[in-house]
């Protein structure tokens, strides 16, 4: 069975690119432009992994990580966003379950190597 990714991005062109790249990888991907919508294709479908976007329209990524973390979701979560971190900062966001932290640009090739890792 194929790996499913949600991915919660506002901007259009990023969000097609990420979705082309995973899904010419073999994965199904699953997009939302803002959390709202993130939060409902959660609870409509299962997913491996939830790529998030920190600064969205009508919530933060942070928002959603806390209220999928309140409801107990299965999907293994990482940030994908142009926000920068410390490594102190990656780490502790690891300890408390955060599969990843990406940051925009990326490398195309690199974030398919990276989502592997996560998912598989």
């Amino acid at each position: 069975m194929r790996k499913r990714i949600l991915y919660i991005e506002d901007d259009y062109d990023t969000r097609n690119l990420v979705k082309m790249l995973l899904e010419n990888d073999g994965y199904v991907v699953l997009t939302a432009s803002n959390g709202r919508e993130g939060l409902k294709k959660l609870e409509m479908y299962d997913v491996d992994l939830v790529l998030l976007d920190i600064m969205l329209p009508d919530m933060s990524g942070w928002d959603i990580y806390r209220r999928m973390n309140e409801i107990f979701h299965p999907a293994k979560i990482a940030f994908l966003t142009i926000m920068s971190a410390t490594e102190r900062e990656i780490e502790n966001l690891k300890e408390e379950g955060v599969a990843d932290y990406i940051t925009k640009p990326f490398d195309n090739k690199e974030l398919i190597r990276r989502v592997r890792m996560i998912i598989g």
